[in-house]
C-alpha cells in the first residue's frame, strides 16, 4: 500500500473558509489549471469546490478506474474535472499517466489510451483526444509513495487545508439547522483536536432516534475517566456535583478527587465561543426508501467526500 501524508510536500497551508472559497473560485474561472487540496475528512472541501464550479463540471468520486476516467475525460471534454478521493488513480500506473497528461501547463492538452483499444472502439471513444480541460483533485492524505506523482504536484497549486475546530463550527452554522446540538458542541470545542461536519449530522440523526447524541459526541474526544466525567457532567438527570460525584465513582471511575481533577482540567481551556443562530431547515425525510445521505444531496448538492 503507498504510504500518504497529510499534503503535499511545499503545499500552501490554508486556514479559512473564505481562503479556500477564493482559491476555489480562480479555479472555477479558469485562472488555475490544476488545484491540489488536501484536508481531513468531513471539511466540506467538496462542497465548496461545487458552490464555485456549478453544475457543468465532471465530478469523478468514489471505486473510478483509470479506464473509466479516461472515458469521462472525453465525454465531458473541455469541462472543469475534479477527481474526488479516488485512492485508485494514484495506485495505477496508467492513472498517473492520465494525470501527467491532463496537468500539462499547456491551455490545450493531448490525452491517449494506447491499450485495450476493443474496449475503446466498443465505448466509442478515440485513442487519444485534446482537451482545454482544467482539473481538481481533493484527497483526504495526499499519496507519497509513487516518484512520478512529483512530476504531477509540480504542475499545479498544492493546499493544505487546515481550519480551526472554532472555524468549521462557524461555517456549519451556515447549512445546520439543531440549535441545541449546534449550542451543545460549541460549548465543548476546547475538548476536540479536530472538528468534522459529520459529527452534528449524526448527532442529529441519533438524537432523532432518542439516543445518546451528547455521549457520542464526548466519545469522539475523550476516553477513560476524563470521559465519564464528561458524561455525567452532560447528563441532565444530575442536578448537582454530589449526585455527579456519586454516579463517577458508583461507574468505576475513581475518587471523588480523581472526579474534580478531571473536571478541572475539561474546564481548562474553555473560552466563550460567539452565539449564532441557525437558519438552516432539516432535510425532508417524506420519500419512502431514501436513505439519509440521499436526502441530504437532494436539499444540499452532493456532499462529496471532503
Amino acid at each position: 500500500m503507498a504510504s500518504t501524508s497529510p499534503r503535499p510536500q511545499g503545499a500552501l497551508v490554508v486556514t479559512t473558509y473564505r481562503e479556500l472559497q477564493q482559491y476555489a473560485q480562480a479555479f472555477a474561472a479558469g485562472h488555475l489549471n490544476l488545484l491540489i487540496v488536501c484536508g481531513a475528512p468531513g471539511l466540506a472541501k467538496s462542497r465548496t469546490l461545487q458552490g464555485a464550479l456549478g453544475p457543468k463540471t465532471c465530478w469523478i468520486e468514489g471505486n473510478a478506474t483509470a479506464f473509466g476516467i479516461y472515458g469521462e475525460l472525453y465525454r465531458h471534454c473541455h469541462e472543469p474535472i475534479v477527481i474526488d478521493d479516488v485512492d485508485s488513480i494514484y495506485q495505477e500506473p496508467a492513472g498517473i499517466r492520465l494525470l501527467k497528461a491532463l496537468c500539462q501547463t499547456e491551455p490545450v492538452k493531448t490525452v491517449a489510451w494506447l491499450s485495450d483499444v476493443r474496449s475503446l472502439e466498443r465505448a466509442g471513444i478515440p485513442r487519444r483526444f485534446r482537451t482545454r480541460s482544467p482539473l481538481a483533485l481533493l484527497a483526504n492524505r495526499w499519496p507519497t509513495a509513487h516518484a512520478n506523482l512529483v512530476a504531477v504536484e509540480d504542475r499545479g497549486l498544492a493546499l493544505s487545508f487546515e481550519p480551526s475546530v472554532l472555524e468549521v463550527h462557524g461555517q456549519t452554522a451556515t447549512w445546520f439547522w439543531d440549535q441545541e446540538i449546534f449550542d451543545w458542541v460549541a460549548g465543548h470545542l476546547h475538548l476536540m483536536g479536530l472538528l468534522s461536519m459529520r459529527l452534528y449530522v449524526l448527532a442529529w440523526q441519533l438524537k432523532q432516534a432518542g439516543l445518546d447524541w451528547r455521549s457520542y459526541v464526548l466519545q469522539r474526544c475523550l476516553t477513560g475517566p476524563a470521559l465519564l466525567v464528561a458524561q455525567v457532567k452532560a447528563d441532565p438527570q444530575y442536578a448537582t456535583e454530589a449526585e455527579r460525584v456519586k454516579e463517577f465513582i458508583a461507574a468505576g471511575g475513581g475518587c471523588r478527587a480523581t472526579y474534580f481533577n478531571h473536571a478541572k482540567k475539561l474546564s481548562a481551556g474553555q473560552a466563550a465561543v460567539p452565539k449564532l443562530v441557525l437558519k438552516g431547515q432539516p432535510p425532508v425525510l417524506s420519500q419512502p426508501g431514501m436513505d439519509f445521505l440521499s436526502r441530504l444531496r437532494q436539499r444540499y448538492g452532493d456532499l462529496g467526500n471532503g
